[in-house]
């Protein structure tokens, strides 16, 4: 099974050769599709020398928000299963054949995703979301879906800020296909280095999850109560509640509900609405 790895990248000069250098010794056939989101930084540069010792490196332009630079990626690619991975990862050299492998039992695949980085940040858990007894709260930093799940249900949502990966595992488990976890499947993930980085990752994060609710109805009875006490014990993971609490509400007062059914795959507006520019730039 030929697998496309969509990266959907903005300003990554610092991360991407070793991303890139942990992709391209990933079994075969592999292809890596790079959209860049309008990167001023020099990770074009990087990407563009690369290419011109791996024909399996494909780049492309595509400036939006994270939903349409990755289904503008993914209409381009050409496997037969999509993966996808964080601009600030690094994958396990038996990423994609873990993946492939569990791809032949399951239609949706989650992989493990490690954190490094700063040790107060690493140690903090993601706040898991269930939806038919199915935790669709797996970051795209580490998944894949066959080409027929994505075809389906559309790709992903453009109005989400964040939490579009999670919108689309939700409609995956409602059209019923099977999804699996494979913790073999490893990605390490880089935690944000700056205080800003973390808080204003935790306030998106917030923002996404009203967005859910905005979308979708009343989601609080998918959470787990012992867990979010769970992951809220120390003084980081009380603060990130706190700002993330803080997006959530700025959400709830500012952001509009989606109209109508879910976009078809590639027929979104290019370039979403952009909203506070100077906390999130570029999107």
């Amino acid at each position: 099974m030929k697998l496309s790895v969509i990266l959907n990248l903005l300003n990554e000069k610092r991360h991407i050769r070793d991303l890139l250098d942990s992709l391209i010794v990933q079994e075969g056939p592999v292809e890596i599709v790079v959209v860049d989101a309008g990167s001023w930084d020099g990770t074009v540069e990087v990407i563009n020398a690369y290419m011109r010792n791996h024909e399996n490196i494909r780049l492309f332009h595509y400036p939006g928000t994270r939903g349409e630079s990755t289904n503008y990626g993914i209409s381009m690619a050409t496997g037969e299963a999509i993966a996808t991975i964080g601009g600030d990862c690094i994958a396990n050299p038996f990423w994609i054949r873990e993946l492939r492998k569990s791809l032949q039992s399951y239609d949706v695949v989650a992989g493990k995703t490690i954190n490094i980085g700063y040790h107060a940040f690493e140690d903090l858990d993601r706040v898991e979301l269930y939806h038919r007894g199915v935790d669709i709260s797996y970051p795209s930093a580490s998944m894949a879906w066959k080409r027929q799940v994505m075809n389906d249900i559309g790709g992903f949502d453009p109005w989400f800020i964040t939490a579009e990966d999670i919108d689309l595992n939700l409609r995956a488990v409602e059209k019923g296909y099977k999804f699996g976890v494979n913790l073999d499947a490893i990605v390490y993930h880089r935690t944000k280095g700056s205080f800003k980085g973390f808080f204003k990752q935790a306030f998106w994060n917030g923002w996404g999850r009203k967005q859910l609710t905005m979308k979708h109805g009343n989601l609080w009875s998918s959470y787990k109560p012992t867990r979010l006490i769970e992951t809220s014990k120390s003084l980081w993971a009380l603060s990130r509640l706190g700002v993330a609490v803080l997006g959530y509400l700025m959400c709830k007062l500012l952001e509009k509900a989606p109209s109508g059914a879910d976009s078809p795959l590639l027929k979104n507006g290019r370039g979403g609405r952009k909203r506070w520019g100077l906390l999130f730039p570029g999107r």
